[in-house]
Order: C-alpha cells, then sequence, then structure tokens
C-alpha cells in the first residue's frame, strides 16, 4: 500500500475545521466533509478514513480534490444544488410589503392572518421575516423633543455631570406623584422551596402620596420629602428643606425637569433670595437627562409596586425606612454615555422621521 500523502492545512483552516465538527448548528454534510480534511492533514489513508468514518473512497477522492482546489470555499454546496424555491416572488414580495402595514383588522399582522393574505404558509410567512429581520408584533417606543434650546440644555446638564464645579452639591430632583397606598385583597404565599410568592391582582385603594426626591450625583445621597399634593408651595417645601440640610458652605446645583411648578414666579422670587442655589432645566421629553429617574424606578420595582399597605402613612413609613437603608451606604449613578454620540443618534432619529413623514413608502403622509 503506497505511504498516505498529507494534504496542506494551515492553522486558521484547522481552526474552522474543528469548529465546524463541534458546532451543535453545523449539518450532517459539513461535518462530513470536514473530518475527511482532517484525516488527511494528520496522514490517514482513504482506507483508514473510509473505515473510521463509515464513508467510500470515491466520496474522499471527492472532497479532497475539491480541497486542493479550492480549499475551506469547495466544500460548500456548488450553486443550484438543492430543491428549487416554490414560493411565488410575487406572494413574498407582497408579504415583505404588507408586514409595515396594519392588518385588516386592526393591529400588527400574524404569520397566520400574512398566510391567510398572501396564501402561503405561516412557517413560510415566519422564515420570510426572520431572514429580513421584521418583527410587526414589536413595538419600540420613542420621543424626541421639539425644544428649540434642546443642545444648549443638554450640554448644561451633561456638563455637570462630566466636569462638576468645585464647593457645590449636583442634585437631581424631581418629583413622583400619584405613588397609590394599594392594599391587596388577600394575603400571599410566601416564597418557598419549589415556588414562587404570590400576589393577587385585586386591591383596596387608600390614597396617593407624592414624593419629592433630590439625588445627591457625587454621593448617591438622596434628600426626600412627602406631600399630598405637588403644587408649588410643595416643591418650595422640598427646597428650604434641602436649604436647612445642606452646608451653607456649598453651593446646590439643581437638575430638574420643565414642569410649571419648577419654574412658578414664587419659586423664581425664592431662588433669587438664595443665590446659592442654581436652577438647570432639562429640555422637554428628556427625563432621561435626570438620573433620579432611575432612583425612582427603583423605589417603585422594590416598595411602591411590591408592597400592601393599609394606609398612605404606611406606604410613607416604608418609602423612608427604604431611603434611609440606602443612605446608609449610598452608590451613585455616573453618567458614562458619550454625549456626542447621543447627539448623533438624535440627529438621525429626525432625519428617518422627517423621511417617513414626507417621502412615506407605504400609506399617506402624517
Amino acid at each position: 500500500m503506497p505511504a498516505p500523502v498529507r494534504i496542506e492545512v494551515s492553522a486558521s483552516q484547522q481552526r474552522e475545521l474543528m469548529r465546524i465538527v463541534n458546532a451543535k448548528t453545523s449539518s450532517q454534510r459539513e461535518v462530513f466533509r470536514a473530518r475527511i480534511i482532517l484525516g488527511l492533514a494528520r496522514g490517514l489513508s482513504h482506507q483508514e478514513i473510509a473505515e473510521e468514518q463509515s464513508m467510500s473512497l470515491l466520496a474522499i477522492g471527492r472532497w479532497r480534490k475539491r480541497w486542493a482546489a479550492k480549499g475551506l470555499e469547495g466544500l460548500q454546496d456548488a450553486p443550484g444544488r438543492g430543491r428549487k424555491p416554490r414560493l411565488s416572488p410575487k406572494a413574498v414580495g407582497r408579504a415583505l410589503s404588507l408586514a409595515r402595514t396594519q392588518a385588516p383588522q386592526g393591529g400588527p399582522w400574524s404569520v397566520r392572518t400574512m398566510a391567510c393574505e398572501t396564501g402561503l404558509s405561516k412557517s413560510s410567512v415566519q422564515r420570510l421575516w426572520s431572514a429580513h429581520d421584521l418583527k410587526p408584533h414589536r413595538v419600540r417606543g420613542f420621543k424626541l423633543s421639539k425644544d428649540l434650546r434642546f443642545e444648549e440644555k443638554f450640554w448644561d446638564v451633561v456638563g455637570l455631570y462630566l466636569n462638576p464645579p468645585e464647593q457645590a452639591l449636583v442634585l437631581c430632583s424631581d418629583e413622583k406623584s400619584q405613588c397609590q397606598a394599594l392594599e391587596r385583597t388577600q394575603p400571599g404565599l410566601p416564597l418557598g422551596q419549589g415556588h414562587i410568592r404570590t400576589q393577587t391582582h385585586d386591591y383596596y385603594r387608600h390614597g396617593t402620596v407624592t414624593l419629592f426626591a433630590a439625588l445627591d450625583y457625587l454621593s448617591g445621597k438622596v434628600f426626600a420629602h412627602t406631600a399630598v399634593r405637588h403644587r408649588h408651595q410643595e416643591w418650595l417645601a422640598f427646597l428650604r428643606k434641602i436649604d436647612r440640610e445642606v452646608s451653607p458652605e456649598l453651593d446646590i446645583h439643581i437638575i430638574c425637569d420643565n414642569y410649571a411648578t419648577h419654574k412658578h414666579a414664587k419659586v423664581i422670587t425664592w431662588l433669587k433670595r438664595h443665590p446659592r442655589f442654581h436652577l438647570h432645566l432639562t429640555p422637554t421629553s428628556s427625563s432621561w437627562l435626570n438620573l433620579v429617574e432611575r432612583f425612582f424606578g427603583e423605589i417603585t420595582r422594590k416598595v411602591i409596586r411590591s408592597g400592601s399597605f393599609r394606609s398612605v402613612g404606611a406606604l410613607v413609613a416604608d418609602i423612608f425606612r427604604f431611603l434611609d437603608h440606602h443612605n446608609l451606604n449610598p452608590k451613585p449613578y455616573r453618567w458614562s454615555a458619550d454625549p456626542k454620540r447621543i447627539l448623533e443618534k438624535l440627529d438621525r432619529a429626525w432625519e428617518a422621521m422627517l423621511e417617513e413623514t414626507y417621502n412615506p413608502i407605504y400609506g399617506t403622509p402624517h
């Protein structure tokens, strides 16, 4: 028997062949071909590979020639192989274009309603949508600010995050209104081995309270105040509380939104009498710039939404219990996003929306 002749396989090619053999998503024919080449690279003869892999000598010779001619590319199926597509190009085009519109009965298309409309099978519609990355059932929310001074206000707020002033406190402030004291109608089961905690879907309403909070950007400490309403009087009471609790040697920079309460004439007058307070308003529809919203999300999830309260007082007590625990070991939220990339993303969003508004592909102009 003649000595086996090794074939040339580079290190990168060998890694790719091993990846094909070990990948769970590789087809059997891909694994079959990769094992032939790996066997030849080890110096095995055609006969030894045929016995080891239970394949014919003819197949080994064919794939050896393909490898010698084209390398990894030679192991792919030749063009034109396999079952020819049976889907009508007209039906395919219609399924892809209709996916961008509303279904006749309203709402987004499903694979079954699209199948009925186009005459394709639901599996074919699903494969088409997956191949073109179409997801009619999903909607992503967005809101673009129409503030004419957006960029000016944006840099004013982000500048405080990226370069906080010395001898000053940067407070991200807002109010969380309508915090509901909800009492579950029945006690739920606690967490146990083999089952999760339970909670009834219905409840009794015992009133609401407004939580005023100011998050210290540098330390993570939270100043808080609760009130029945959220008018300028309550906002002023909160500012006075901050004024009492913060060292008089420090300036105070307040980041808040454009809510009318924050800009009331009496609030402006009070701020003028207290020059160490500096108000920084976020652009309209840009609450994501205010880091206190991140804290509100945390207290909502951990206290307000998951609890059961027999009175507003019980809710307030739990809120301040959470705040006291938080302030024992506060962890600040840090602004890490690149502001220039944010502005570029917003510019692209405006361009896309304006293009859809004035040059719609489907439907009529808005």
